[in-house]
């Protein structure tokens, strides 16, 4: 190996120490980058002008991912300002007439919706709408919480297979198709939330029948005084009714038509944006063009918060592949096949690896990575470590990338991390601390099966 192959691994391990710590990877990206370019170019100035480009490449790579979710975020915003969303809910919450049912049902309705919406508007779509529901027949406020992290930031979030923007990022930095991480993340996904939300109920029961667990009836009567009463106009019936349906003919189109990836994403992000604009014009009677930009506005500031911390990391490890010679503008050193290439034929040289020792690196690397609480800043390294051992191991890279992808956003993305549970706690009204005690022992069991299953398939 070449020393620019060395230093290219010590920021990696870098970057891993400093999340260890909880500290932003930002600085340390940066400094990555800039001292990668300089060995590469002999140049400050081109170093320099690296930083920047790479930001431009990362930028170029994650911005349809980006758009698609401002703009459905945006379009949630609408939602729940004209009460669509609460009427799209109604005919479901008829259905829970006990807690398990409750619990159940909640949690794979906020599965459903944060596919489409992602998880943090999701919360905000259908928490307020069930929660006096959950209440009503005996599930306690922090069942309603686990029910909607667990499936939301959990299972769709980890699996994103409708918007596809944890997939994108990690196949990227993986540098293999978003169809293969996807499909590779499928029983992934399947069992690491199985076993999570049945082992998370199971719990729950116990201390309900215990006494552990009970409802607080004083939200509960705060909750149903506060319940709307009046009745929804024909105009919210219509864009209620036209909402899922027009998500599922996008559905349908993209199984009709084979779209995948940027061309899924764009028609939804286009659906998305249409039923924005509709929503606004027959719910504002006051500066109603404006307040589509208003709209969009939040739905940017939404977006770019949470990829902002992204973007740097994302760019150091889009230069160990892809982007090298895009950013620097120096071809890759001779016989080079791209830095993380080159570390994971070194590594498969130098020690005796197997799948086994693959999989558990993923889920350390995966589960290090989210202790940021962002869930996204580490998967582009889990995807460029999943690269490097499979190349060393002669493994899948796809499943490897899935599993790295599923650990970091299973522990960042809102589950255990308690900054992050902030969403789903605030709705439910309750201490996210103790939201991420719950979630704790299911979550980490789940990884550990996880795991073991991804050793077999890789």
């Amino acid at each position: 190996m070449l020393a620019i192959h060395w230093m290219y691994l010590l920021f990696i391990l870098l970057i891993i120490g400093v999340m260890v710590f909880r500290r932003d990877t930002t600085l340390v990206s940066i400094l990555g980058i800039f001292t990668i370019a300089l060995m590469a170019a002999g140049s400050v100035t081109t170093a320099v002008s690296s930083v920047f480009n790479s930001f431009v490449y990362a930028i170029t790579e994650l911005l349809t991912t980006i758009l698609v979710i401002c703009i459905i975020v945006a379009m949630s915003h609408v939602l729940t300002a004209s009460g669509v969303n609460e009427l799209m809910i109604r005919p479901v919450a008829r259905l829970i007439r006990s807690p398990g049912l409750a619990y159940w049902i909640i949690g794979l309705i906020m599965m459903v919706v944060s596919w489409f919406f992602w998880p943090s508007p999701g919360v905000a779509l259908i928490g307020a709408v069930l929660l006096p529901i959950a209440l009503r027949v005996g599930l306690p406020a922090l069942g309603v919480a686990m029910a909607m992290n667990l499936f939301g930031h959990g299972i769709a979030l980890s699996s994103d297979f409708v918007i596809q923007g944890a997939p994108s990022i990690t196949s990227k930095a993986a540098g293999i198709p978003v169809a293969d991480v996807i499909s590779a993340s499928v029983p992934l996904v399947f069992v690491m939330g199985a076993v999570t939300t049945l082992i998370a109920y199971w719990m729950l029961r116990r201390d309900m029948k215990s006494g552990a667990l009970t409802v607080n009836q004083t939200q509960l009567a705060e909750l149903l005084a506060e319940s709307p009463q009046t009745q929804p106009s024909l105009r919210v019936k219509w864009i209620a009714s036209l909402v899922p349906l027009l998500f599922l003919i996008d559905i349908a189109a993209m199984l009709a038509l084979d779209l995948k990836g940027g061309d899924a994403t764009a028609l939804l992000g286009g659906t998305a944006t249409f039923i924005l604009i509709v929503t606004a014009l027959s719910h504002h009677q006051e500066k109603r063009m404006e307040k589509i930009t208003e709209y969009l506005i939040q739905g940017f500031q939404f977006g770019f918060k949470v990829f902002g911390p992204v973007i740097p990391i994302a760019a150091f490890f889009y230069l160990g592949d892809s982007g090298f010679a895009k950013i620097i503008g120096n071809a890759l050193p001779s016989g080079s096949n791209g830095i993380v290439n080159d570390l994971g034929v070194a590594l498969a040289n130098a020690v005796p690896l197997n799948p086994a020792i693959g999989a558990v690196t993923l889920t350390t690397v995966g589960a290090i990575t989210g202790l940021d609480g962002s869930g996204f800043s580490g998967v582009s390294l889990a995807g460029s470590i999943a690269k490097l051992f499979g190349a060393a191991v002669h493994s899948s890279i796809a499943t490897l990338t899935a599993l790295g992808q599923i650990a970091a956003i299973w522990v960042g993305g809102g589950t255990l991390v308690p900054w992050a549970l902030i969403p789903a706690a605030a709705i439910a009204g309750v201490d996210p601390f103790e939201l991420a005690r719950r979630n704790l022992i299911p979550v980490v069991i789940g990884l550990f099966v996880t795991t073991i299953v991804a050793m077999f398939i890789a």
